[in-house]
């Protein structure tokens, strides 16, 4: 029986996966990997027997039931399996979900921790998601729905003074809608980070009351990380790509 390892491996530029996730990748017997996983960070796993690809889109829980599955049948295989995300195992990557599969299955798991873009991908256009003038508060949040329930952000928006989005590009105007029914003030700004920390990375720059109609004439699309709050003024005089 072996060990199976949820790695982060950070948000897209390969220098971001931590030294202990590149050390595990270079004992990997096995590597599963997502979709959004930069190709030069499988140069790690230079022993590998197997590199399985198994990204999924938004609605796929099909593809999820058969990546446990697979996780399960490699590590009763094989020594040392790697399960590589996107970002942080733990920060939407369904990682707690594939933890409790091996949990039942007695099969032995540990978590290395990635940088997530939803810090990182703010920090490559020069906005820091918290600053002593501006933001004392940061939340990270999904902008897509479940399949049953509805999207409800307003609370955050209320709460806290920078919101961090990951997945939320489809659902942009529902976002934006919220936000304003919150109470924020239409001059809010609001950037959308494509790409975040790749050499392809793209920053479009508004407020609430002008983006939806900027992101479709600049056609944003995912994966892209969107940040609402006084922070995203700071992208101008601090932004260092």
């Amino acid at each position: 029986m072996g060990k199976v390892y949820l790695v982060g491996a950070g948000p897209g530029d390969p220098e971001l996966i931590t030294v202990k996730g590149a050390r595990v990748l270079e004992r990997a017997d096995v590597v599963i990997y997502d979709r959004l996983i930069n190709p030069k960070i499988l140069e790690f796993a230079k022993n590998a027997k197997e590199l399985v690809y198994l990204g999924k889109w938004h609605g796929q829980s099909e593809k999820q039931e058969e990546i446990n599955k697979m996780l399960v049948e490699k590590a009763r295989r094989h020594d040392v399996v790697v399960r590589l995300k996107g970002g942080d195992p733990f920060v939407f990557g369904r990682g707690g979900e594939e933890c409790e599969i091996l949990r039942r299955a007695g099969i032995e798991y540990e978590i290395v921790p990635g940088i997530t873009s939803a810090i990182a991908g703010p920090a490559y256009a020069g906005i820091p998601v918290t600053h002593r003038n501006y933001a004392s508060s940061l939340a990270i949040v999904t902008g897509h729905k479940k399949e049953d329930s509805a999207l409800d952000l307003q609370d955050i928006f209320r709460a806290v003074d920078t919101v961090s989005i990951l997945m939320g590009v489809s659902n942009l105007e529902d976002i934006v809608r919220q936000a304003l029914e919150a109470g924020l003030p239409p001059e809010t700004p609001i950037v959308a980070i494509e790409n975040a920390t790749r050499e392809n990375q793209r920053v479009i720059k508004g407020t609430l009351s002008d983006f939806p109609e900027k992101a479709r004439k600049e056609n944003l699309r995912p994966p892209a990380v969107i940040v609402v709050g006084k922070v995203c003024n700071l992208h101008e005089k601090l932004r260092w790509i």
